[in-house]
Parts: C-alpha cells; structure tokens; sequence
C-alpha cells in the first residue's frame, strides 16, 4: 500500500466508524452548529500560528487560503496581504467569514464557496491551508492542486490528530478502539511519495487545549463521541469524565492529553 493509499484508507476506516457510532444522520452542513465559534477579531496579536503566518506574507502577494472556515485565518492575512481568496465548502462557515469581514472592513477578500476539488480559482503567489487535510479523501488530488495554483504551499497540521486527545475514552465507553485519523507523519509520507522535500517549523503553543467549564467538557466530548443522554454509552462518559478531567489554572484537560502544536509544513511546487 503506497502512503497516499494509506492515507486514504484511514480517512475511509475512521469516517465509517464516526457513521457507526452516529445515532442519528448528520446535517448537510456539519459545521452549522458550531460557525459562530470561529469568529475572530482580525486584528488580534495573540495567536502564535497568526503571528507566524503574518511574517511570511508580503503586501504585494495574493494568497488563498484553502478551507479558509470563518475566516480566522483569512482575514487577519488580508490585511498584510494585496488580496486573499477564501474557499470554503460551509455555508454556515462562509457566512461568518462575510459577517466579520463587514464588521471589521476587511474588503480584499473574495469568497468561493466550494469544495477545493471543485473550486475555480487563479493561479496566486501563496496558498495556505490550515487544519483541513485531515479528513480529505483523495490526498494526492488535493496536494496536487495546491500546487498548480500557487507558487508556493503553506500548510499547517497537528504532529497528531485533533481529537487525538479524547481517543483513549473511545475503547472505554464504545468497546472499540477509535480508528485514528491521519496527520503529520502521515502526510510527510505523502509528500515523499509525490516527490516533494518540504521545510517543517514548530509553532509553540504555550498550553494544552481544554474546557472552561466540566460541563462544557461533558457536553463537547460527548459529542465528539456521538454520545446521546439517557443511553449506556453517556452513563459509562459520566463515570469516566471524573477520573480522566483535571483542572489547572481554570482549564479543564484530559490528564496526560499530549499538547497538539502546529506545524507548518511548506515548500515550492517543481512546476
């Protein structure tokens, strides 16, 4: 199995176990529940992958940002950048994008609301994506793409999976253990495969990612794990969040949850 192949068939393997758990059929758009939490001040200076992303784009530069959600990232890199053009599937996530965009007069972007795969967009100077590829289906498709329309490739992934950290919670509530995503070592692999030879950077982050509450811990882990009320499955959750939950400093983590730092993996396309 070569590592595209691989790659492929763990997105498969984990999104047929996520249909398993599912007690009901998702939305269209998955993200509508939760749009509203990326909105973002553009302006913001305390977000170490924004600040690292700042330094590397350039006022002459068009720059795409693909699966751009509600335009964290987007729109803080408009205002560095000649203009950005912000594809995005969500409807939900492209209307916040707008939203914020007209609140903050933020005028050089453009929205495409599609799939990358189906997207028409120019060639442009660079083309980041963030946090996206994880689920992505036909890896080599996508990277391929990426590079016929931008001179360069910026893309940012976790050294593990995003829900990595509630993983070991699956095998305890389920019975099964959580088929795992891929992520950074994967997607190397993939880009060895492609002939690509791409620079790596570590972007610090100062804490692990938590909960403000216990309560808000219950409810996003449970549905992370597809867990409903009045079921075994949440009675097991109840019994198990008292012993893996912790609280430092106001946050509350999973014990031992490995801290996710971002890295942004880059490089030159050879045509």
């Amino acid at each position: 199995m070569t590592s595209t192949e691989r790659w492929n068939e763990m997105v498969r393997a984990e999104h047929e176990q996520s249909d398993s758990m599912r007690k009901e059929n998702p939305p269209v758009d998955s993200w509508s529940r939760f749009a509203q939490q990326f909105r973002a001040d553009p302006r913001r200076t305390n977000d170490p992958l924004l600040n690292h992303l700042r330094r590397l784009v350039s006022s002459e530069q068009v720059v795409l940002d693909v699966g751009a959600g509600g335009g964290r990232l987007a729109l803080p890199i408009a205002l560095e950048a000649k203009k950005v053009i912000a594809v995005e599937p969500s409807p939900s996530m492209c209307r916040v994008l707008r939203e914020v965009a007209v609140e903050f007069d933020v005028r050089n972007v453009e929205v495409v609301e599609s799939d990358w795969l189906d997207a028409e967009v120019p060639e442009v100077d660079l083309a980041i994506c963030c946090h996206v590829l994880y689920v992505i289906k036909d890896i080599e498709s996508f990277v391929r793409k990426l590079e016929k329309h931008a001179k360069r490739v910026l893309v940012v992934v976790y050294q593990a999976p995003p829900q990595s950290q509630i993983y070991p919670l699956w095998e305890p509530v389920h019975g099964v253990p959580r088929l795992p995503l891929p992520s950074l070592p994967e997607f190397l692999e993939v880009l060895s495969q492609l002939g690509v030879d791409p620079k790596v950077e570590v972007v610090p982050i100062e804490r692990v990612r938590g909960f403000e509450s216990i309560e808000v811990a219950k409810d996003q882990i449970a549905q992370r794990l597809y867990v409903t009320p009045e079921t075994p499955e949440m009675e097991r959750l109840d019994e198990l969040l008292s012993q893996v939950i912790e609280e430092k400093n106001g946050i509350f983590a999973i014990k031992g949850a490995e801290k996710l730092e971002p890295r942004v993996v880059s490089w030159q396309p050879k045509s």
